[in-house]
């Protein structure tokens, strides 16, 4: 990839969506174009809340002047006000010099006891000491916690008295939202999609809807709700450069995102030897980073006291015990592939020894499959609009006293199966998408059940590897019932993927979910011979792997002479090229001296004499190659309302019916090295469903 792609953009406008255009119309004055950061950011190391404060004081517009003027006033304001750590001596003698000087920096306060004062520590400008009163500190606690980007007043008077510091704080101003309104917020979401809010919300997290899959974007998603719901318990692991920690440190002034090798009683709950409480009181999420790692050395005595807060919203100080409302994550890296971890160990394998443990594994609610997550690319950062950071994060605190998580119960009632700890991760996990996609509680049913179902396979994955650890426990049968009576059961993906290590010790459980499929897609082997084809229908999900043509269609496919397949989109290069791999997949398995015809029923491409000629160049290209594999292929162009349903049929009997053509795989990325790009089993699937039929049985 040219580097030139990394550079920071100009303000000069992209093409504006029908969506931006809504996201203007509805929300004016609190979403700003997200890559704008990148061209005020310069060498500035300060998180993107900072940046788009900034930005939507003065650039919350779709109008090209107002935002060109809005980015020059933020640059300006951070030429001069932001400090530097390698400036920080010309920032102090601007103040001495100027008398006083406003300035951008993080600032941490604590208590000096023994002069029964508050005094700041300025992380940049290099000073501490600095007095500050009583009244800020009750207004703004988490100074006393971490510490919190301030715009500040600094004042310089120098004394005869050595043991005073010259500083003098005249005024600070946390950087974040003082207040919004709610109803203005209800009314406005009103006006989109759900479609259409999911990608402002993804936009608002920086990111490109276009290049994700639908569950690629819950999990983003599902990174949103410990800052909507209180005492929310998430896990991710998976590889690196997933973005895992980006949201923590990154969207909101309310998380506080530290190393997990950092954390200790003192910083994280209470110091008994002051009284002084940790981070859970203080802030609405705290995130571990680099959590994984087997060999590193853990406190006992946090894991106990982590475990309790965790299960029971309070921790004890001596003879007191105190409650807190603060979000626990934790995230790090894996360093093996799923179906190793499921054959060798359990998918919570990269953890510390102390926190591998059923116990402590119990009190967390969900767990995102890092390894389903893409790996972060220079084009996945969107230049659409978005809400501007500090607003959507007053949002989703506004919302955390609130409860959703009743509202499947009028449609599905859980299975009986499901503990009372099973049910409450669940329920905070529903409670929570709830209030971010559906915030006045409106949805239709299958909006609750798409979102339903996410956090029971969310909380399975969580008890599937507690039971691996923990043979004594119980298993789970996890689903649901509609009001009919109908059952739903639930599955994880990976349990899909690679059902005989996932079952491990339950071989006929394993064979029951048996389906065509590439054998460990991320490891290798061919896959297994099915001695009888099967007959009936299956169904895959989203974001699935280890499936290609040669497993779904091609054993169907051999023998035949005269195949035909139905499709009205064959039109862009994408789905061309699926047609070409059919046609590869079947010229594999058909003896050379053999001909077959076949014929593909389509619909001409509508969208411009362009883009119809592109399609006919595409299928011409088909043809001249399929020859030479001994394929002859007709095309046949027929009305849009004349297909219905999308098949394939065959000479020797076979019906295949076909949810969404051959149109299965989702958008991969253009990179020669990426596997994907020329094996189909190392694709993402969209969610299908596909029907195998003989004649004589239809």
């Amino acid at each position: 990839m040219d580097e030139t792609e990394h550079e920071a953009p100009d303000a000069s406008a992209p093409r504006q969506s029908d969506l931006d255009s809504k996201i203007n119309l509805l929300f004016p004055g609190v979403v700003v174009r997200k890559d704008l950061v990148k061209a005020v950011k310069g060498n500035a190391i300060v998180p993107s809340y900072v940046l788009e404060y900034l930005l939507g004081q003065y650039a919350a517009s779709d109008d090209e002047a107002t935002i060109q003027a809005g980015i020059d006033t933020v640059r300006k304001i951070l030429a001069e006000h932001y400090v530097h750590r390698s400036e920080s001596e010309l920032a102090k003698s601007t103040i001495k010099e100027r008398g006083r000087h406003r300035i951008i920096d993080k600032v941490t306060v604590t208590l000096n006891e023994k002069a029964d004062v508050y005094e700041a520590e300025f992380a940049n400008l290099g000073i501490k000491g600095v007095i500050v009163e009583s009244p800020t500190i009750k207004a703004h606690p988490k100074l006393l916690v971490g510490g919190v980007w301030c715009i500040c007043d600094i004042e310089y008077l120098h004394g005869e008295d050595q043991r005073v510091v010259p500083w003098i704080l005249g005024s600070i101003k946390p950087i974040q939202l003082s207040k919004f309104d709610v109803e203005q917020y209800l009314e406005a979401r009103r006006g989109f999609t759900t479609g259409e809010w999911i990608d402002l919300l993804i936009q608002s997290i920086g990111f490109n809807p276009g290049l994700f899959s639908r569950r690629g974007k819950f999990f983003q998603l599902v990174r949103l709700i410990p800052f909507v719901e209180r005492n929310y318990n998430l896990v991710e692991l998976g590889p690196k450069g997933t973005g895992k920690s980006h949201i923590f440190s990154e969207f909101s002034p309310h998380g506080m995102l530290i190393s997990g090798g950092e954390v200790t009683v003192p910083k994280l709950f209470v110091n008994n030897s002051n009284g002084r409480i940790g981070l859970v009181g203080y802030w609405d999420v705290v995130a571990f980073d680099e959590f994984a790692g087997k060999k590193k050395r853990t406190d006992r005595a946090l894991v106990d006291i982590m475990k309790n807060y965790m299960a029971n919203k309070s921790f004890s100080r001596g003879v007191e015990t105190l409650g807190a409302e603060a979000s626990m994550v934790f995230v790090g890296n894996t360093s093996h592939t799923v179906p190793y971890m499921l054959k060798n160990s359990d998918l919570f394998d990269e953890l510390p020894e102390a926190y591998h443990d059923p116990a402590y594994l119990d009190r967390l609610h969900h767990y995102i499959p890092g390894w389903e997550v893409d790996i972060i690319r220079g084009e996945m950062f969107s230049n659409g609009y978005g809400f501007v950071v500090d607003y959507i994060a007053e949002v989703l605190k506004s919302m955390r006293s609130k409860d959703c998580s009743d509202r499947y119960q009028q449609h599905f009632t859980l299975s009986p199966d499901i503990s009372t700890r099973d049910r409450d991760s669940i329920h905070k996990t529903f409670s929570g998408l709830m209030k971010i996609l559906y915030p006045d509680g409106e949805a239709t049913r299958e909006e609750i059940e798409e979102i339903l179902r996410l956090a029971i396979e969310g909380r399975k994955r969580v008890k599937d590897q507690i039971l691996r650890i923990d043979s004594t426990m119980a298993e789970v049968e996890f689903g649901y019932l509609d009001k009919g009576g109908t059952w739903h059961g639930v599955a994880t993906l990976e349990e899909d993927e690679y059902p005989a290590y996932y079952h491990r010790g339950h071989k006929e459980a394993a064979e029951s979910r048996e389906a065509p499929t590439d054998a460990d897609p991320l490891g290798g082997g061919a896959a297994p011979a099915e001695p009888e084809l099967f007959q009936g229908h299956r169904a895959y999900q989203e974001g699935q792997r280890g499936v290609s043509y040669d497993s779904l269609l091609v054993p169907y496919l051999r023998g035949a002479s005269q195949i035909t397949i139905v499709d009205p989109y064959v039109r862009m290069f994408h789905q061309a090229r699926n047609l070409m791999e059919l046609i590869e997949g079947i010229a594999r398995h058909k003896d050379p001296a053999d001909e077959v015809t076949l014929k593909l029923v389509t619909v001409e491409n509508q969208d411009g004499p362009e883009k119809l000629q592109k399609q006919y160049e595409y299928l011409l290209q088909i043809k001249k190659s399929a020859a030479v594999l001994g394929i002859v292929l007709d095309v046949e162009f027929v009305a849009p309302q004349a297909i219905h349903d999308r098949w394939i049929t065959t000479d020797t009997g076979w019906k295949i019916l076909l949810g969404r053509g051959l149109d299965i795989f989702q958008r991969m990325s253009d990179s020669p090295f990426d596997l994907a790009t020329k094996y189909q089993k190392y694709r993402e699937l969209k969610g299908f469903g596909i029907t195998y039929l003989r004649e004589s049985d239809e």
